[in-house]
């Protein structure tokens, strides 16, 4: 999804039509970049489990705190907001009545539950990642420069100026997101679902 933010032709939060105009200057690499959604939307939720496996041991409570939050608004927005195809390609590519699509794409951005799923999404996107990434760093498990990535990755990526820096955001926690995987690949299977670390009690 970091890649496509880069590769998008147009800047996030520009008018439908202004949207579509840049995409039908653009059509061939907007048919390409629809499917670079695809790995992100289907991979995003197994690669938040993996930060939570990895450090769930060395750092239970942040984990699970982190785990709920992200996993609860990445699956509401998943459930809720449109992903792909984009409504502006679809307009273009089948001919469409930009004024009318216009309209409705309004309609979907402004019903109460497509709010509610945005607001649940970026919630998770930035504090779900942030105490994830967090969680990781104090881990271990991984380099710690990882955790600070994915942590800084996801907070900072709806803050971002323009598309290209949004999508670097975004390819930061992706590093994060590869430093869990790693974990989880040279654990033992020993070692894979041993109960979180808990602290001795001074006697």
């Amino acid at each position: 999804m970091g890649v496509q933010y880069v590769l998008l032709p147009v800047d996030g939060g520009v008018s439908f039509e202004k949207s579509v105009a840049a995409f039908a200057a653009h059509q061939d690499r907007m048919d390409l970049l629809e499917w670079l959604q695809v790995p992100f939307l289907v991979l995003l939720v197994p690669a938040t489990y993996a930060v939570v496996w990895a450090a769930r041991r060395a750092a239970p409570r942040l984990t699970t705190a982190g785990a709920l939050v992200a996993l609860t608004g990445l699956l509401a927005g998943f459930g809720i907001l449109g992903g792909t195809p984009r409504l502006e390609n679809v307009t273009v590519s089948e001919g469409l009545d930009v004024a009318t699509m216009a309209r409705v794409a309004t309609a979907i951005e402004e019903h109460p539950t497509t709010l509610l799923g945005g607001l649940l999404f970026i919630l998770g996107i930035t504090i779900g990642l942030l105490l994830l990434g967090i969680a990781l760093w104090r881990s271990r498990v991984a380099p710690a420069w990882m955790g600070i990535a994915l942590a800084a990755g996801g907070f900072t990526h709806p803050f971002m100026p323009g598309h290209v820096a949004a999508g670097i955001g975004l390819i930061v926690a992706a590093v994060g997101f590869a430093g869990a995987s790693v974990a989880l690949l040279r654990t033992r299977n020993d070692d894979f679902d041993l109960p979180p670390v808990v602290p001795a009690r001074p006697s």
